[in-house]
């Protein structure tokens, strides 16, 4: 407890301070997100809040996304919990659930404003009918394109509709001496969207719910050890970047902006964070941007407009005050989901909002998730903590051919079958 204490202690000072101040506290803990605009936006919903709500206080504390997710399991049974913290919903949020760390809201919520969110997006959030949590927007995982890189390699990102046009670009940029692909492999989880998008290409909507269930197909089928093989047929073309496994997410994410590789696999909200992070602090323009869907498998039972990524949100703790979900509902109306969608922060998940969205390559992403057939969450998520982990470090492991596609999916299944 002394040590998680001291990992977190400015974060704990700092509620404690302002609860003395105000008859209500809500604490929100948030990985830190590398976008000075959505913390802005953030903070000004929490103000306005404030403003309408006298004798209540809103604070926003924020840790890098690593520290966040191996600390908030610890902070969670203590008393220094958050009222409301970041959640990718999933497994993940059942088990918390589960295990007693969450408030159920249900009861707390208006019905006027639960009409206006997606069923599917509120059902991330919620285990056996109850209310955990509330989603605040969906995101995409595509490849961010280099113009500029791919164009003097020779290579037309349109033309690059399946798994092997993706091979042979590779191969034709490294050949014109540019890095192909820029990936933070010293986090894991970017590189295990490798792994889970050409799960979900091979296996359809289909495998990963039949692989959860004990009388279906397990980890140990086609789909995954296919996934397995073919992100090693992408490995042994060594597209990334020299020292990947010592980089960073964020460290990716600045090189990417900074115009250091032709394409980088990230979610959509990589767009401001990867300006923000690259030396200039300008990163690459929109006229040197593009971004690309996941190509398709020959043969794979799932197409392009089968889409990977997030419904991201926010739960709410145990001990959490009513006001807690109050506010959640004040954060995720309409008015700051078109604030939200017109500065570029995220695609907004409230219904009739997406008209708000100015950005080019975020109209792109909503029409794919509107469009899509099947919206697969982060597996590192979807699966649980324990699972989740064990996909991260599969990924890795593939990424540096320690492993074989057969002992990565056997290594998934056995993490199933004892979590």
């Amino acid at each position: 407890m002394k040590h998680m204490f001291g990992a977190v202690g400015i974060a704990v000072c700092s509620l404690c301070t302002v609860a003395a101040q105000a008859d209500t506290t809500i604490n929100i803990l948030r990985v830190e997100t590398g976008d000075p605009a959505q913390k802005a936006y953030l903070s000004t919903i929490g103000k306005d809040y404030e403003a309408s709500h006298p004798g209540v206080k809103v604070n926003f504390e924020y840790l890098a996304n690593e520290a966040y997710k191996s600390k908030l399991p610890t902070l969670l049974q203590s008393d220094a919990a958050p009222d409301i913290f970041y959640s990718w919903g999933g497994q993940t949020l059942a088990d918390q659930a589960k295990a007693g760390f969450l408030k159920d809201i249900s009861g707390l919520l208006n019905s006027d404003f639960l009409d206006t969110v997606p069923k599917s997006a509120v059902n991330a959030y919620s285990v056996d009918d109850k209310i955990y949590g509330l989603p605040i927007y969906a995101t995409e995982v595509i490849f961010w394109v280099n113009k500029d890189l791919t164009a003097k390699a020779g290579v037309d990102h349109t033309q690059i509709k399946t798994w092997d046009d993706f091979l042979k670009a590779v191969q034709k940029i490294k050949d014109a001496g540019i890095t192909p692909i820029v990936a933070g492999g010293k986090d894991k989880w970017p590189l295990h969207f490798y792994w889970a998008y050409l799960a979900l290409r091979y296996g359809g909507a289909d495998a990963i719910n039949e692989a959860m269930q004990d009388d279906g197909e397990n980890f140990e089928s086609e789909p995954f050890v296919n996934a397995g093989r073919t992100f090693q047929e992408l490995v042994k073309l060594e597209p990334f970047q020299s020292g990947m496994m010592g980089t960073s997410y964020e460290q990716a994410s600045g090189m990417f902006g900074d115009g250091a590789a032709a394409f980088h696999l990230m979610g959509d909200w990589d767009y401001l964070p990867s300006r923000a992070r690259s030396q200039s602090g300008k990163g690459l323009s929109d006229d040197q941007l593009a971004i690309m869907p996941f190509p398709m498998i020959d043969g794979g039972e799932a197409g392009a407009d089968a889409t990977f990524g997030g419904i991201n949100g926010w739960a709410v703790s145990h001990n959490a005050p009513d006001e807690a979900a109050d506010f959640l509902q004040h954060m995720i109306s309409a008015k700051y989901q078109r604030e939200a969608a017109k500065a570029g922060i995220f695609i907004p998940i409230v219904k009739g909002t997406d008209d708000a969205i100015d950005n080019p390559f975020f109209q792109q992403v909503a029409r794919d998730l509107t469009q899509s057939s099947y919206h697969q969450i982060f597996l590192d998520q979807y699966l649980g903590a324990s699972v989740g982990a064990t996909v991260n470090d599969i990924s890795a492991d593939l990424a540096q051919e320690v492993i074989t596609p057969e002992e990565a999916a056997a290594q998934i299944q056995e993490a199933w079958d004892f979590q």
